[in-house]
């Protein structure tokens, strides 16, 4: 059923001169399950993009929510799609720009259809859109200038053809006229050709005369009728020549050929003909193509001089089926006549069908019933009549069948019930054949694949399982993995496994074992007892992953292995610490005598219980031994009465495991023939000692101490050792000068001298240490021998220093000055000193003057004495200078620092004086002198005495005098 209707749009845009109307025709047949209409709307051309086409849900009767859930969509076949539809309104509008002398070219009515599918359940409806010519191109001449070259006898009424003007609008907005600019010599006249495009001719009505107007320049304006209108321009140029009188004419008006499509390069269509009354060059004729539209210059050629046209492109008859051709005759004065030539394009059978694919569902679920429809499928051959009748077909042996629908559209459905697990997808291949000859066929092959449905269980390898495992294992340890697999996919085929709700001996199962839901792995929940259960029995549950799931289920038993984990135990004799239990053996006791039993238990099974007994230790060896598989205790000889009463057995117990465990039983035995006698001996019978442990750990914690204390002191041993080293290197490669500066110590000495009875001597050594005879200085304070005769400590430090002085090397440290001559304020010299003499005033006391050699020989004769008697005293090598002070060696380079010294700690700077130096040395030599007196008179009777030092210290001239009377 048909129908059809004119509305009046509403859109302001739409009313065009032209007196545009919307037109849609509705068409709804209805094939098998798919419901169909048709509708057609007509829109100008170069509208915007979102332009209102038409309310295609209203027009078809479809609500809005049908089009949303049935998905619809547009399809087509063109690469260019120039409408959207708009499913949240129902509306179509313009998508892309649409150029209708691009889309059809001279073609009227231009239209483009397409089709509208919806799903659930499939409809398809199709829509054409007729598209409007609007004036938007003005007419338009290949060329801007022409010209001419027309002779001046030529007759009055000669026509002479103009370049015609090309618009690609069509009706009204196409080429409507043409205008001439006034003037005398020419007219113009319009014709028109069979398809109903116009051209002009150029009339002469006056003749030339080319001495008044050789050249004339005339304009050809062609117009449309569109609104606005639009024109093109062509300017026209005459040049006049000499006469020719006569024009040349085709021998017929029209020429008709055939040429097939395809045709080759060259192909012969046919040849057209005209003749010229003129002579000589006057009539020669040219021919050639006049007004040649779009690309018919590519696809014919023609002989200028015989007018033979053949093919010289690709004729394609799906293009154009039909092509008239303007002939052009020339003479050589100017003189043309036209001619028409039309050509039919014959089809061939060269266009293979084409497959589009319109709609597809995949997947498909295994239990679709059959008749449930797959895809929609659109088939085009561009050929004509017999050429473009197309079939289609699938493979019979595939569960699939096709039918057809509308025009070149077929449905391709189930023809049975699907078995994803059989087949889980299918290969479809559609064949389209045409009814050309030869045939021409195209395949499309499509993938389906079909969605699985939970319809089968999972299923175990096996019916029952077992597993063994050792007691005594870690909890959590792997025991046993069932697997179960569902010949299903995806989620329906993923399995879990589950233990089912059994008790074991009262007990959950869960308590026992667990199961990985996803591996199947079984898993020990705690450690097993082979003495408290045997054997496990559980139920484990496959389920898979559909909805609703489906599973099965299989029983697993779980035997217990025994491990050798528990020692023999000993049942009698009856080990007790309170009473002591002993087993009598009559004197009289033969061979083989049964003295007792041990009796021993294993709760372990299998070998691990095999019991074997064996005697560790005994009394008498020689008298007992132990049964190795009854454990029974026989005397192996007679006894005698040498024999002991206390007989005391060890018994080790052994099973048969790997490794094996065991036992001890002490068994006291009472050799007597009466029971007085065994108490009487056994009252101080004693236990052996057992030796804890912890005596093994003290002994351990002892020695680790010991071992500790060594490496400790060890340690410390070398660390001092190497600290002494580090500092004796550090002194021995000092290459610093060392002058060291001793203070005079001053002290009041029975409250008449300057000095302590000290014996001071000045050493000085070179800067390198290595060279000196001299290799170790003293502050002069460590090295006197004090006078006081109850100092008893300073001759044996003496002695030891002077035994390191002798060593060649010897690594001491230098130490700094005594500071014991920094002095009281009474004992300072000077203005605040109590016990000095008045010459010696800080500032103004004088400095002992050099003595002279008479008094220097004598104090060193003193000195000399005196030193004897201390070296007497001291035994050798303590003072023995005099083999460090050899002949070589001499004061006389020693430096005089009397001159000037500073007392450190004090603003009192000696200087010398002449008469302080005439008092100091009348003073000196009184001293010198008692001191001969007193070293004479205490000679005979202090030899074992500390000799008393003198009095003065010596000058550096009274050491040199010293030094030459020790050389004599």
């Amino acid at each position: 059923m048909a129908s059809e209707g004119f509305l009046q749009p509403k859109c302001a845009k739409w009313r065009l001169c032209c007196g545009l109307r919307w037109q849609v025709l509705i068409f709804l047949p209805y094939f098998s399950h798919i419901v169909s209409g048709q509708i057609r709307y007509s829109i100008p051309e170069e509208m915007k993009k979102g332009f209102f086409i038409g309310n295609v849900a209203q027009d078809l009767g479809l609500d809005l929510k049908r089009l949303r859930v049935g998905r619809a969509r547009i399809v087509s076949g063109e690469s260019i799609q120039y409408t959207e539809l708009q499913t949240d309104k129902g509306i179509l509008v313009v998508s892309e720009r649409i150029d209708r002398e691009q889309l059809c070219g001279d073609v009227t009515p231009c239209s483009f259809s397409f089709e509208i599918i919806l799903e659930n359940p499939i409809e398809l409806h199709r829509v054409t859109v007729e598209i409007l010519d609007v004036n938007d191109h003005a007419p338009l001449f290949k060329n801007n200038h022409s010209t001419f070259e027309i002779s001046e006898s030529v007759a009055l009424g000669s026509r002479f053809v103009l370049e015609s003007a090309e618009d690609p609008d069509v009706g009204v907005n196409g080429l409507q006229d043409y205008v001439f600019t006034p003037n005398d010599h020419f007219v113009l006249k319009q014709h028109s050709n069979a398809d109903g495009s116009k051209y002009a001719e150029m009339v002469l009505q006056k003749p030339l005369d080319r001495e008044e107007h050789p050249r004339l320049s005339l304009k050809l304006i062609a117009v449309d009728g569109g609104n606005p209108q639009r024109s093109g321009t062509v300017n026209i140029e005459i040049s006049v020549l000499d006469a020719n009188d006569n024009a040349p004419v085709f021998n017929q008006s029209v020429y008709r050929a055939t040429v097939m499509e395809n045709a080759l390069k060259g192909t012969y269509i046919t040849t057209v003909n005209a003749s010229d009354a003129d002579s000589f060059s006057n009539g020669l004729l040219t021919y050639s193509f006049s007004n040649l539209k779009g690309n018919l210059a590519d696809l014919f050629d023609i002989d200028r001089t015989t007018g033979k046209i053949s093919v010289a492109g690709q004729i394609d008859f799906e293009k154009d089926k039909k092509y008239e051709i303007r002939v052009e005759a020339k003479d050589q004065g100017g003189l043309t006549d036209i001619g028409k030539v039309v050509i039919e394009i014959v089809d061939i059978n060269d266009n293979a069908p084409v497959i589009n694919v319109m709609s597809f569902s995949s997947p498909v679920s295994e239990d679709a019933p059959p008749g449930t429809t797959i895809a929609v499928i659109n088939v085009k051959d561009a050929d004509s009549e017999r050429n473009g009748q197309v079939s289609c077909s699938v493979d019979k042996t595939l569960p699939f069948q096709i039918k057809s629908s509308l025009t070149n559209y077929y449905n391709l459905i189930t023809d049975s019930g699907f078995d994803r697990e059989k087949m889980a997808e299918y290969n479809i291949t559609i064949t389209a054949t045409d009814s050309g000859s030869p045939p021409l066929s195209s395949v499309r092959t499509i993938h389906l694949r079909i969605s699985d449905v939970n319809d089968n269980a999972p299923l175990f390898d096996k019916g029952t399982y077992s597993a063994y495992v050792t007691e005594n294992n870690s909890p959590g340890m792997s025991i046993f993995t069932v697997s179960a697999r569902d010949s299903d996919w995806n989620q329906n085929a993923r399995v879990s496994y589950l233990l089912e709700d059994t008790q074991i001996s009262g007990t959950a199962v869960s308590t026992y074992i667990s199961i990985n839901s996803e591996t199947g792995v079984l898993h020990a929940v705690r450690s097993f007892d082979y003495e408290q259960i045997k054997q496990l029995t559980l139920v484990v549950k496959a389920q898979d992953g559909g909805s609703p799931p489906l599973s099965s289920n299989v029983t697993v038993t779980i035997f217990i292995q025994d491990q050798n984990d528990n020692a023999p135990q000993v049942l009698y004799p009856v080990q007790t610490s309170s009473s002591l239990v002993a087993e009598m053996v009559p004197r009289s006791a033969d061979v083989g005598y049964l003295v007792t039993k041990v009796v021993a238990v294993d709760v372990d099974s299998g070998q691990n219980a095999w019991l074997s007994y064996k005697l560790q230790k005994a009394t008498d060896r020689a008298l007992f031994e132990v049964g190795l598989q009854n454990g029974q205790i026989r005397t192996i000889r007679q006894v005698t009465d040498k024999d002991a009463v206390k007989q005391r057995l060890t018994v080790v117990v052994e099973d048969n495991g790997q490794p094996s465990r065991s036992a001890t039983v002490n068994v006291n035995v009472a050799v007597a023939d009466s029971f007085p006698e065994v108490l009487s001996e056994f009252t101080d019978f004693t236990h052996d000692k057992d030796y804890n442990d912890n005596l093994t750990f003290y002994l351990v914690l002892a020695l680790a101490v010991v071992s500790f204390l060594f490496i400790t002191c060890l340690v410390v041993i070398i660390s001092v050792k190497i600290y002494r080293w580090r500092q004796s290197r550090v002194l021995y490669h000092s290459n610093l000068p060392v002058i060291p500066y001793y203070p005079p110590r001053y002290a009041d000495t029975l409250g008449t001298g300057t000095l302590q009875h000290v014996y001071n001597y000045e050493v000085c050594r070179t800067t390198d240490s290595r060279k000196s005879d001299c290799k170790f200085v003293r502050p002069c304070s460590q090295n006197v021998l004090i006078m006081d005769p109850s100092s008893t400590g300073t001759m044996q430090r003496m002695q030891s220093e002077q035994n390191i002085l002798d060593e060649p090397d010897s690594p001491i440290e230098q130490k700094p000055p005594n500071a014991d001559w920094r002095f009281t304020q009474g004992q300072r010299p000077g203005p605040s000193g109590a016990g000095g003499p008045p010459e010696m005033t800080m500032g103004t006391g004088p400095w002992p003057n050099p003595p002279t050699e008479a008094e220097q020989l004598q104090a060193l004769m003193a000195a000399a004495n005196e030193v004897s008697e201390a070296t007497a005293t001291l035994g050798p090598g303590t003072m023995g200078l005099s083999t460090r002070y050899s002949p070589q060696f001499t004061l006389q380079h020693v430096p005089d620092y009397r001159q000037n010294v500073y007392i450190p700690g004090s603003t009192a700077t000696l200087t010398s004086n002449p008469q302080q130096q005439q008092q100091q040395q009348q003073m000196l030599m009184q001293q010198q002198m008692a001191a001969q007196q007193q070293a004479l008179q205490a000679q005979p009777s202090e030899a074992s005495a500390q000799p008393e030092p003198p009095k003065a210290a010596q000058t550096p001239a009274s050491k040199k005098k010293s030094t030459k009377k020790e050389k004599k």
